[in-house]
């Protein structure tokens, strides 16, 4: 019999017959095994099966126990996804990236992975390829297959994720911060950084600089470069040109030429791939570095230190925002939050690629 109430049905089965050869294992039946036979078997109900095998406690011990035993016998084993179904999540969070080669985000990726993988969920994982629009396409569907989502360094506008915050909810931004909208974020003092690079370069005598940007749509490389116009109209002298040019060792490596034609002393690279490419370029066309052309990059991704000249960057914690957008990610899955945002500080590791300026 069965008795419903205002939290739903709760099984009253009169007691039935023992399970078919519960308690112990004998030959397998013939034909796999399902919920309908382990509910026939147990003398329950289909629900009530269910309801055991995805560890409710709203079944009756005894009946809870039958079904164990009727499952046991007739080695029943419950689809892992008709489970996550029935539960409402998938067991999965999603990690969306503008470009898988860049190790910046592989770095994330390593710190996000490990950390979830702990927890024992698996990690989806989409690039869009620096493309805003694809990006948004990417992120709603990885969010429809999994139970929370990290967006790295979106290049969305501040409005797009603003209007599509309750739809990707819940979710973390790292490398961004995006004001009125209700998502932690894990982001990096871009100012600050710069602002080192700055200094360091007019402690050696730099005036004339040469900013080689990012893509257009990141907002990294549009806070990096407000601060390097505004440290440049504050410092004495110092001259800025800005070279437009990507985020990628190709990019860098292509704008050699034009670096080497501006008449600069110093190189403000976005990141360090870029750096790298143009260190590569300017040793093809018989520059020197830092002899002639001083290089810095920002990242320090793991190959900065190994270039030649080893290359003068900005580090910032990659495998720690990984690990904390998952903390965040956790605290939103289980209702508790996702806690404070964080702005971490840069730190400048001066290397090979600089020194003073040519007389």
């Amino acid at each position: 019999m069965r008795a419903s109430t205002g939290d739903g049905e709760q099984d009253l089965e009169a007691p039935a017959s023992p399970p078919r050869q519960a308690g112990r294992r004998g030959p397998r039946p013939a034909g796999q095994a399902t919920i309908s036979r382990v509910a026939e078997a147990a003398g329950v109900s289909r629900a009530t099966v269910s309801r055991v095998m995805n560890g409710s406690p709203s079944v009756n011990p005894e009946l809870a126990a039958r079904v164990r035993a009727a499952a046991e016998a007739l080695d029943y084993e419950p689809s892992a996804a008709a489970r996550r179904l029935a539960l409402g999540r998938t067991g999965a969070v999603a990690l969306v990236v503008p470009d898988l080669s860049n190790p910046l985000f592989q770095s994330v990726l390593r710190g996000l992975s490990q950390a979830a993988g702990r927890a024992g969920r698996q990690l989806l994982v989409a690039e869009s390829d620096e493309d805003p629009e694809e990006e948004v396409i990417l992120a709603l569907e990885a969010r429809r297959n999994s139970d929370a989502l990290v967006l790295a360094s979106p290049r969305a506008p501040d409005e797009r994720l603003r209007a599509l915050g309750d739809r990707l909810a819940p979710f973390v931004l790292v490398y961004r911060e995006v004001a009125g909208l209700d998502a932690p974020s894990l982001s990096i003092d871009n100012a600050a950084g710069i602002g080192a690079v700055v200094s360091h370069l007019a402690g050696h005598g730099h005036r004339r600089l040469a900013y080689l940007a990012g893509p257009d749509g990141s907002a990294g490389n549009a806070e990096r470069l407000a601060a390097l116009r505004a440290l440049a109209q504050a410092g004495p002298g110092i001259e800025l040109t800005v070279l437009a040019c990507g985020s990628m060792f190709e990019h860098g490596h292509a704008a050699a030429s034009r670096v080497a034609e501006c008449g600069v002393s110093a190189v403000v690279a976005f990141n360090d791939m870029v750096a790298s490419g143009v260190l590569t370029g300017l040793r093809e066309l018989g520059v020197r570095v830092p002899g002639e052309v001083s290089v810095t990059g920002f990242d320090d991704i793991p190959f900065a230190r190994y270039t030649t000249p080893p290359l003068t960057t900005v580090s910032i914690p990659q495998s720690e925002l990984g690990r904390q957008a998952w903390e965040r990610l956790r605290g939103l899955m289980n209702g508790e939050g996702g806690g404070y945002n964080v702005r971490y500080q840069p730190r400048l590791l001066i290397r090979g690629s600089t020194g003073p300026a040519p007389a």
